[in-house]
């Protein structure tokens, strides 16, 4: 698959108008929606169980007119496959040796390539299933003339597109159910994406439970998982069907149809299958399963029509801040659970330690305030005196009025303990002992400030009998925005787990949901403060010109950078792809690659700052410690990803 389209395929869920044991209408009803499907770019179209004939035929199972009727039209449909350029899985009865199976056929480059007949056959309450089929349990691979060719017919069957690196299986409604589903054998097979074609009727409740079964699945198996459910066309008898329909990709739900509509529905979702991929090669678990029956690969090749309206890749979450949730509540209690592991996290180092005393750096940014609000949750926690919290401003040459009020004023109405040390003259010594002229603001200028506030804050901590709590976060240590030996190093950094993007939201959650009154507003103010470290002079004005997204770039572009290329292995090309289609016309194609340069730049260049990171609490599924989730030797060479960066800067 090119590397611009970012692995993505386009699956379709339908769920067709449908009369019982009306065989040609049903498949005029799958055709027309194979066709909406291929003009909307779909390579692969699920229809429900049974769907030529309807699920609800009850002894009508029997009859061979309704056998023969359905082979010669899932023929007929096989056939269209090969114009319009998909592939599709549709339901029928087939007859084999004096035996009948609930069967999906597979249909794909005008011929019927497959048939896996259903394994788990519900026989209790509503469903009286082998009435009329049997089970494909242990019957071994059949083969079965459909036209002019013998089709394989067999439950273990793989598709294999070698060129995309989709492989799909198929289980049919209760098999999913079952306590042993076959697509886990699918998947441990090597399926990345399973297709249910299904007919599971509606009672109370019961939507909510098959949404989340099909969504479970997918996270278990670590999959692609298209549910297809029949519709309202079917028998009313005894029992109502909706059409629910669902696609879901390694636990999130991608997309869902209306239920209870008798027109034809169909729903897309554009699935990642590099992400999938990728998601199992770094899954121990996954990796020591092994399937416990042998299959057969059938080969197809998965086209799509590259003129549809939606390019693939934009029928699916492609959120521009992967690490903050955009509906308000989510986010609230993302907030929440976040504060609490980082409160936890720095209770425990206090009760491990048994310090009554943290010494904690507040500048009046965005991370040394929540830092501190964190300390003061913890103290609380463990019911300690909050004027154990000795938190320092240390101005220097580039402190502002705004910063340095709002610190002092948070630090005095969370009632801990301040202290004012100024540090200018420290390090104009420090200047002076290392010959370096204070005029020149280069990195030693810069660094010289940030070292002699840790040595301070070390040595406030030996003499109060503490420990020094760091301030820095995800995003500084992936970029390695931090002074080695400086500000990069503390006993306990309880924002380490914590990208930049989200940090904000965390202080303003802090502001209307743990305090009021003036405290809240402080932390207005300085969530809506420029991002600055303030290490270069201030101006005339006495206003910081040192903003860092200037220097370093955008942190929502870095964040976004980092949740594709650490969490889900994204090549340049890719992250390219998604991040042009998740920016829009915020950043244009050269801005994006710029900044994307600059992070692969950094990420591996300052990795030596990475393993060397105290120890700090991973609150989210993207973490850099050294001893947890990313092991990268500091010298490894950026040049492959680098390489391509450049090549996509050529090319625009």
């Amino acid at each position: 698959m090119n590397q611009n389209t970012g692995d993505f395929l386009r699956v379709a869920s339908a769920a067709p108008e449908l009369r019982v044991a009306d065989v040609g209408f049903n498949a005029a009803q799958i055709l027309r929606c194979l066709q909406a499907a291929a003009r909307d770019g779909a390579s692969i179209v699920l229809f429900p169980e049974l769907a030529l004939t309807g699920y609800t035929c009850g002894d009508l199972f029997s009859q061979a007119l309704l056998h023969e009727r359905a082979r010669t039209h899932v023929v007929e449909l096989a056939r269209a496959t090969s114009t319009l350029g998909l592939h599709a899985v549709v339901g029928l009865p087939v007859a084999h040796h004096g035996r009948l199976y609930n069967c999906a056929a597979v249909l794909g480059a005008g011929r019927v390539l497959g048939l896996v007949p259903k394994v788990y056959l519900p026989t209790t309450a509503e469903y009286y299933e082998e009435r009329w089929f049997t089970s494909a349990a242990g019957m071994g691979l059949a083969e079965v003339a459909l036209g002019n060719e013998r089709v394989p017919l067999a439950s273990q069957l793989l598709f294999e597109d070698l060129s995309s690196g989709c492989t799909f299986g198929v289980e049919i409604c209760e098999d999913l159910w079952a306590v042993h589903p076959p697509s886990g054998d699918l998947c441990l097979a090597g399926a990345n994406l399973i297709l249910n074609p299904s007919a599971s009727n509606e009672l109370l409740g019961k939507s909510a439970y098959r949404r989340d079964l099909v969504r479970q699945q997918s996270a278990r198996c670590m999959t692609a998982y298209a549910y297809a459910g029949a519709g309202p066309g079917e028998s009313s008898t005894d029992v109502v069907f909706s059409g629910h329909c669902l696609i879901a990709e390694n636990g999130a739900l991608l997309a869902e149809s209306s239920r209870f509509k008798f027109d034809s529905q169909i729903v897309y979702a554009d699935i990642d299958v590099g992400r999938l991929l990728h998601e199992r090669l770094c899954n121990s678990s996954f990796s020591a399963g092994s399937a416990t029956a042998a299959f057969r690969r059938v080969p197809v090749a998965l086209t799509a029509n590259a003129q549809a309206k939606a390019p693939r890749g934009t029928l699916r979450p492609n959120p521009p801040l992967p690490f903050v949730p955009a509906d308000p509540r989510v986010r609230a209690d993302t907030c929440q659970e976040i504060f609490s592991i980082q409160s936890t996290g720095l209770a425990k180092r206090l009760k491990h330690t048994g310090a009554k005393n943290i010494v904690l750096g507040i500048s009046g940014g965005l991370d040394s305030t929540l830092a501190l609000l964190v300390a003061v949750r913890a103290f609380d926690l463990l019911g300690l005196d909050r004027k154990g919290i000795l938190a320092p401003t240390l101005p220097g040459f580039g402190t502002t009025k705004r910063t340095r009020s709002n610190a002092e004023k948070l630090v005095e109405l969370l009632g801990a303990t301040l202290r004012v040390i100024p540090i200018e003259a420290a390090v104009r010594q420090h200047f002076s002992d290392i010959g370096h002229d204070p005029q020149v603001h280069d990195i030693t200028y810069e660094n010289a400030q940030a070292r002699e506030r840790t040595q301070i804050l070390m040595d406030l901590a030996n003499k109060v009998g503490g420990f020094v709590v760091g301030t820095g976060d995800l995003s500084e240590a992936a970029l390695g925005w931090c002074t080695f030996n400086g500000d990069h190093m503390s006993m306990y950094h309880v924002n380490s787990g914590v990208p930049k993007t989200l940090v904000r939201y965390l202080v303003e959650w802090c502001a209307d949901a743990e305090f009021t009154g003036p405290t809240t507003d402080v932390l207005r103010d300085i969530a809506a403060t420029p991002i600055s470290p303030e290490l270069l002079p201030v101006n005339a004005k006495g206003a910081q010109q040192q903003q860092t997204e200037e220097v370093v770039g955008p942190y929502e572009l870095h964040d976004y950078f980092l949740y594709h290329i650490v969490r889900h292995g994204s090549r340049p090309a890719k992250v390219l792809y998604l991040a042009e289609m998740a920016f829009g016309k915020k950043y244009d194609r050269a801005t994006i690659l710029r900044w994307l340069e600059v992070f692969v730049r950094r990420f591996f260049s300052q990795q030596f700052k990475r393993s060397a990171m105290p120890d700090g609490p991973k609150v989210g599924s993207v973490a850099l410690s050294p001893r947890g989730d990313w092991r990268m030797p500091s010298d490894a060479s950026a040049a492959l990803w680098l390489d391509e960066t450049r090549a996509l800067q050529t090319e625009s």
